[in-house]
C-alpha cells in the first residue's frame, strides 16, 4: 500500500464514514474507490482534488506525509485548501513562532508546506503579538534599513493578496526570488511592485502567480547594534555612493 492509500483509509476511519459514502461524494463507484484505498490503482488529479476538498486537507499532505503522525486538530487551514501549517502552543496557550534561520533558509522554499520541516524549526514565543499565525525570517543585505543584515523579521501570515496594503512591508516567498523583505504596492492587476527602502536598489515587479506566501511585518529582532550611515556626500565614500545610485537609475531606464 502507498502512503496516499494509507492516508485516505485512516482519514475515512477517523471520520467514521463508509467506503460507499465516500464514493458517492466523489461521484464514482465503490469498487473504483476501493482500488485507491488498497493501493491497486492510482487516483487521477480530479479525484485527488475531490478527496482533498472532502477532508479539508491539502493534496501535498495526502501524497507525501504520514498524517497519522500529525495532530490534525493542531493544524491551521489556509485559503484555497492549499496547505496546512502546524501550530504549537506553550503552557499559557500562546502560539510558538517558528524562526527560519540563515542556516535553514535555503530549504524553506521546498519545506514551507511540509509540517515535519516546519515543526523542526527553532521556536520562540512573543505573546504580545496578538492573534494570527506568525513566523520569523532572516534579513539579508542593506536594502531595508534600519534592519541590519542578520536581523529577524516577525511576520503575520496574510491569507489573501487582497489584504496586502500599499506602502507596508512584507516578507514574500516567491518561486523566482525566493525569500525577500520589501515594501509592496499593488500598482497593476495581478502584479505587485516590490520596493526597497534603500533607494540604491531599483523596484521590480512580481506576478501574483509567482507568490507562494506573504507575511506582514509585525516586529523585528535586531541581532546587532544599528550604526547609521553618516558619511558626508562630499567625501570620496559619499560621492561613490551617489555614483552607484546614478548608475542604478540609468540601468532601470534601459
Amino acid at each position: 500500500m502507498s502512503l496516499f492509500s494509507d492516508n485516505i483509509r485512516n482519514l475515512r476511519i477517523k471520520k467514521k464514514v463508509s467506503q460507499e459514502k465516500i464514493a458517492q461524494s466523489l461521484l464514482i463507484t465503490r469498487g473504483r474507490y476501493v482500488k485507491y484505498e488498497d493501493g491497486t490503482s492510482e487516483a487521477p488529479y480530479e479525484i485527488l482534488k475531490k478527496i482533498a476538498q472532502y477532508y479539508h486537507i491539502s493534496i501535498d499532505l495526502l501524497l507525501s506525509v504520514d498524517i497519522r503522525k500529525i495532530p490534525l486538530d493542531d493544524l491551521l487551514q489556509l485559503e484555497g485548501n492549499r496547505m496546512l501549517l502546524p501550530i504549537t502552543v506553550d503552557r499559557e496557550g500562546d502560539n510558538f513562532i517558528e524562526v527560519v534561520t540563515q542556516k535553514v533558509k535555503a530549504g524553506y522554499l521546498n519545506g514551507y508546506s511540509d509540517p515535519e520541516y516546519i515543526e523542526n524549526l527553532q521556536q520562540i514565543s512573543l505573546p504580545f503579538l496578538g492573534p494570527g499565525k506568525h513566523r520569523g525570517f532572516p534579513v539579508e543585505g542593506d536594502s531595508m534599513p534600519p534592519h541590519e543584515d542578520g536581523s529577524i523579521i516577525i511576520g503575520r501570515y496574510v491569507e489573501s493578496l487582497g489584504d496586502v496594503l500599499d506602502g507596508k512591508t512584507y516578507i514574500l516567498i516567491t518561486k523566482s526570488e525566493g525569500m525577500v523583505y520589501k515594501r509592496l504596492n499593488k500598482n497593476k492587476k495581478n502584479t505587485l511592485v516590490l520596493e526597497s527602502d534603500n533607494d540604491f536598489y531599483p523596484a521590480y515587479e512580481v506576478k501574483a502567480s509567482d507568490i507562494l506566501e506573504v507575511w506582514e511585518y509585525t516586529c523585528s529582532i535586531a541581532t546587532r547594534e544599528f550604526v547609521p550611515d553618516r558619511t558626508p556626500e562630499d567625501t570620496m565614500a559619499g560621492m561613490l555612493r551617489e555614483i552607484r545610485k546614478d548608475i542604478s537609475a540609468l540601468k532601470a531606464r534601459l
